[in-house]
Formats: C-alpha cells, sequence, structure tokens
C-alpha cells in the first residue's frame, strides 16, 4: 500500500496539513507572491490546484502559524500578523441562465461577510455589499483586508459564445469587481486567479495596477508539480503502479511522465505535471485520462469550430506571447482558450524573436482531443474507433504491419454510416486530401501514436509522419491521381531522407483517397 494520503478533491490548506494528506510545498512561492505586489492576476487551467492556492493564501494572511510548521515559509515569515480575509470563490456561480440569477448568486456568495461584519442586507447592488464589507472589515479591526478571489471568470465562460449575454454579464461582474480600486488604500493584498483572461477595462474597470504573473517565471510552479517534487514525494508510490504494469519503476517513471508531465507556464520553466490527474493515477495505482473524465469543454470545442481552427497544426506553432496571452473576448482565433484551458502549453522560447513554441502538453491531453472532437470534426464515434478497430490497428503498428494496418482502416472507413453532415464537412475542407489528414490524425492521435501532418522538408511539405518506437511512417495522401502517383512523390521530393539517420526503419505510404466512398481506395509501401 502507498505510503501517501491523497487529498483528491481536497482544495482547503487546513484539512490537508490536520488530516495529514500528502502537501507539495509551494509556501516560499506564496510567501514571494503575497510580496510582489498588492494585487495580482494568475491564469492557470483548470484542476491545476488554484483554489488550493488561495486556500494557502487565505490561512497566510489570517496568520495562522501552526499550519506551517515544518514548511519553507518558516525561513521567510518572521512576523505572523493577521488580517481580516475575504476570499470569494466564484466557481458556484456557473449556469446562471440569466442577469437576474448571477445577482442573486453573486449576493448568495457575499451574504457570509454580511452577517459576520454585522451588514444591513439592504443593498442595491452586490457590488455595494462587497465594499460595505471591505470597509466595515477595515473599520472593527484596523488593518488592511486581503481580497481573494478564486475562478473570477466563472459566470463568463457559459456565455462566451453569446455576445449579448456576454456583454450583460461583464456589466455585472464590472459592477461587482469595481470597489476593488475605488478601496484601493484598505486593501493589503488582492489576488484574482481564473482559466481565461478578459481585459482590465471590460471586467476591472479602472483597476490599472493588477501585476499579470501568469507568464511570470518566477510563479511559473506555483501550481502543478514540477519533476522533482514527484521523484522527490511520490518515489515509494510508484512502485505498486510498476508492478501493475510489469516495468521497471525508472520505466513506470517515464510512463508517468509522458502521461501527464509536459506543461510550461512561461519561457523559463520548470516541467509541471497536471496535479489532479497524477494524484488520481497514484490513488488508483494506473494510468488513465482523468482530466477528460468529464470530456473537452462544449465551449472549447464550439470556439474551434467558429473559429476554423486547423487541429493539425496544434503539435507546432510559433507566436509571440500577445498570440495567447490575450483577453478572451478580444481573441481573432481560438489560440487564447486553447493555451489559457491548458489544451495548449509553452514547449520552446526564441529570446532573440521573442517567439513561443506552443504544442499540445502530453498523451492525456492528446487523447481528450481527439476523443473530443473525433465526431466534431469527422462524425465518426470515438467509442466505435476505441472500441472496434481500434485494438486490430494498434496491434498491426505494433508488429511493424503497415499494409495489415491500412486494410484495417480501409475496412473501418468503409463501414462508418453516412452521417449527417459528413458531406458538408468534407466540402468544407480546403481540400479533400486536408479532410482525410486531420480524419486519420484524429485516429491515430486517439490511439497515442504520435503523428505531424505538413511536415516542413527541403523538398515541400509531407501530408503526415507516424512515428512508433522502431518504425517511422512517411504517408503522402491523394484524392487525385493514384497511390503510385503519391509514393513517387514522396520520392522524388525526398520526404524521408531527415528520417532516415535516427535508427528507426522507415517506411513509405503512398494512399488514394475515394472522396465519394469516403474510404481508403489502395495503397503502396515502400521502403
Amino acid at each position: 500500500m502507498a505510503r501517501n494520503r491523497y487529498p483528491v478533491g481536497i482544495q482547503t490548506f487546513s484539512r490537508i496539513i490536520r488530516e495529514g494528506y500528502v502537501y507539495i510545498d509551494k509556501t516560499d512561492l506564496v510567501w514571494e507572491l503575497a510580496h510582489y505586489s498588492s494585487f495580482a492576476f494568475l491564469s492557470r487551467p483548470r484542476r491545476f490546484g488554484k483554489s488550493l492556492l488561495t486556500s494557502t493564501l487565505e490561512s497566510y494572511f489570517k496568520g495562522e502559524r501552526e499550519l506551517f510548521k515544518g514548511l519553507k515559509i518558516m525561513d521567510l515569515e518572521k512576523e505572523w500578523d493577521s488580517y481580516p480575509v475575504i476570499r470569494l470563490d466564484l466557481s458556484t456561480a456557473k449556469n446562471q441562465w440569466t442577469p437576474e440569477e448571477l445577482r442573486a448568486r453573486l449576493w448568495y456568495i457575499i451574504r457570509p461577510y454580511l452577517k459576520e461584519y454585522g451588514v444591513e442586507e439592504e443593498m442595491l447592488t452586490p457590488g455595494s455589499a462587497f465594499e460595505i464589507v471591505m470597509q466595515r472589515a477595515y473599520e472593527l479591526t484596523g488593518k488592511q483586508v486581503a481580497v481573494i478571489i478564486d475562478e473570477y471568470d466563472a459566470p463568463l465562460l457559459d456565455v462566451l459564445t453569446d455576445d449579448h449575454r456576454l456583454d450583460e454579464y461583464r456589466q455585472i461582474m464590472q459592477e461587482f469587481y469595481q470597489p476593488l480600486k475605488a478601496n484601493e488604500r484598505i486593501i493589503k493584498f488582492c489576488f484574482i486567479t481564473g482559466i481565461t483572461k478578459f481585459s482590465q477595462l471590460s471586467i476591472f474597470s479602472t483597476l490599472n495596477n493588477i501585476k499579470n504573473v501568469t507568464l511570470n517565471p518566477a510563479f511559473s510552479a506555483i501550481c502543478g508539480i514540477t519533476e522533482q517534487e514527484v521523484r522527490d514525494t511520490f518515489k515509494d508510490d510508484i512502485a505498486p503502479m510498476a508492478e501493475y504494469y510489469r516495468v521497471s519503476d525508472e520505466e513506470m517513471f517515464q510512463k508517468i511522465k509522458e502521461r501527464y508531465d509536459g506543461y510550461h507556464f512561461a519561457a523559463e520553466s520548470e516541467d509541471i505535471y497536471n496535479p489532479f490527474s497524477l494524484l488520481n493515477a497514484f490513488m488508483d495505482a494506473r494510468l488513465d485520462n482523468y482530466w477528460f473524465s468529464t470530456g473537452t469543454p462544449t465551449f472549447l470545442i464550439q470556439q474551434m469550430q467558429r473559429f476554423g481552427t486547423d487541429i493539425m497544426s496544434l503539435d507546432k506553432l510559433e507566436v509571440p506571447s500577445d498570440a495567447f496571452d490575450q483577453p478572451t473576448e478580444n481573441m481573432q482565433d481560438a489560440l487564447p482558450l486553447l493555451y489559457q484551458s491548458g489544451y495548449l502549453t509553452i514547449k520552446d522560447y526564441d529570446k532573440y524573436g521573442d517567439v513561443y513554441q506552443l504544442s499540445i502538453p502530453n498523451q492525456e491531453v492528446r487523447i481528450g482531443y481527439a476523443k473530443g472532437l473525433l465526431p466534431s470534426y469527422t462524425g465518426l464515434k470515438n467509442y466505435d474507433v476505441q472500441t472496434g478497430f481500434a485494438l486490430k490497428f494498434w496491434r498491426a503498428l505494433q508488429q511493424n504491419d503497415i499494409d495489415l494496418a491500412m486494410r484495417e482502416m480501409q475496412v473501418y472507413l468503409a463501414g462508418v454510416p453516412y452521417v449527417e453532415g459528413f458531406k458538408k464537412k468534407l466540402q468544407d475542407a480546403a481540400t479533400a486530401e486536408g479532410f482525410y489528414e486531420y480524419t486519420m490524425y484524429l485516429i491515430f492521435s486517439m490511439l497515442n501514436v504520435y503523428v505531424r501532418t505538413q511536415v516542413k522538408c527541403r523538398g515541400g511539405r509531407i501530408d503526415m509522419v507516424v512515428l512508433m518506437p522502431d518504425t517511422t511512417y512517411v504517408f503522402e495522401l491523394k484524392t487525385e491521381g493514384t497511390a503510385e502517383q503519391a509514393l513517387k512523390q514522396i520520392d522524388e521530393k525526398d520526404y524521408a531522407l531527415a528520417y532516415e539517420t535516427d535508427g528507426r526503419n522507415v517506411v513509405k505510404v503512398g494512399v488514394k483517397m475515394n472522396a465519394a466512398d469516403r474510404t481508403i481506395e489502395n495503397w503502396v509501401i515502400g521502403e
């Protein structure tokens, strides 16, 4: 049995400490954040520990010194002053379908503090109630107030695709947050966190002194678990998983790393693991796709379709920071939402060109993408792909039998019903080859096979490259022309040349797609 108690679903710092759950010590970063700026904003994906961070800040500003014994902060904090804390969790303000419901929910969130400080509830707006609570706390204690707001953007995410409702809800939230600026002198510290980034002008009114630490390297590891923390804290927890999968401890660690690692939240950032998935995996002693247990968010798919997102470009994007670290309501494509929601992350940074390379973080996200997007983009049902066709296809690839794998794909695609909307999706694709590229891309991705499309090389662009442990497959797809012509193009343009020196066998595959029958017509294979 593993030695740790895992705080899955527990986001209260005091409970984790008092009840002996495993805690990754981030208190030195908490102290640095508390002394970095009086007003700070941090964006992180869902289930990355933002609520635990806000709870830890609450305990710190309340001066609950006994909770921090033995933690890093004890070497930094000497005074342990106590301040009144107003901590607001706006996650409960999700799914408010009318402006009246949203205002009522904000009232419900602020009401406990009205009672605590003896404030009459006959206020005109939630914002005015918030303001009087801060003022009364200051008057009664004689100390400045710490304001901590978790999931500030939760009420807005549900209406992100509805411009009229978004504008109404934005005005309500602007009124609610407006007292933060007006009462700056009595605020000791204000911390705001959420998933997305809305502009200060539209949400925080005149609050122009808030410091965005989202891309600050000093706080890149404040949420999530670093690789060293995994090795130090969970060393004894890896062994039971290794035994289950019949691999060595180090091999098991690499499997965990490939599945849950890969996040970077700054140009210079340690490798960050998804804490929600990692803790669940150790609790169950097996690997699974926990982050996607509730599915790919509908609003994300809607935005990707709204902007015509090229799903195959997400493996490697080179962009400046203002392409992804920008207000969500101003976005001209889905990139800011993809990054801020954790579906893309920073993989590299060119400091001379000030350009970031973004990519899908890890296996868990890649598989989740495929399962969420396959029905929307192709009409194929992911559970049919996974339970029927996938196992046969995967075994064929494992045996390095690409001919058998292609026959399995041909049979599967030929048997797929002509679902409503499939023809339009094919017509809407930039090219017929492009449609089949992203169909095959999603299928390969759902099988956890590393695939890249439209790969630049000296001779042009390769339609698709599939990387297996022992073999690299170079694909060229044709709807006009023949499979033989596709294979000839691979040879004439030296598409495979760059892969002939990495020690893996290289297999070239020319594929003829039949657009009328919506399947693979034939293929030829070259070594």
